[in-house]
């Protein structure tokens, strides 16, 4: 009886984690309805931010491989600093805002914005390659 209870609990882990991902992504974008209340276009923001923030991963990905071996850790380490600024920055920015409701869409708006103005920067990486 008791080679049979791990299997199960096993089964019932992997459940929970293979359902884990939809919940998450379902919470996000599900009342996501543009012009609609204020939690439907916190929704859409949020849907928003998380469609850049995967299109701007792919460039970088993009970016990287493009690179030689010796130029990948400058964008690594300015990517990764990049992403830390980000989040302050708008934190800054939306922090006057943060006990009204439309919080949420002002922040992931915030961080839309940085992201498009990272992804010129990126674009530039691709094209001519560092900065000097």
């Amino acid at each position: 009886m008791r080679n049979l209870w791990i299997p199960i609990q096993l089964n019932a882990f992997a459940l929970a984690f293979l359902l884990l991902p939809s919940t998450s992504n379902a919470q996000a974008g599900s009342d996501c309805v543009v012009g609609g209340t204020v939690q439907q276009t916190n929704a859409c923001a949020i849907k928003d931010f998380q469609q850049a923030d995967t299109d701007s991963q792919i460039l970088y990905g993009d970016v990287m491989r493009a690179l030689s071996a010796h130029e990948r850790p400058a964008l690594r380490k300015e990517q990764n600093e990049w992403s830390r600024q980000r989040v302050t920055q708008c934190k800054q920015s939306t922090k006057a805002f943060e006990a009204q409701a439309d919080w949420p869409s002002r922040y992931h708006g915030c961080l839309v914005q940085q992201i498009k103005l990272r992804d010129t920067v990126l674009k530039r990486w691709l094209h001519l390659g560092p900065p000097d």
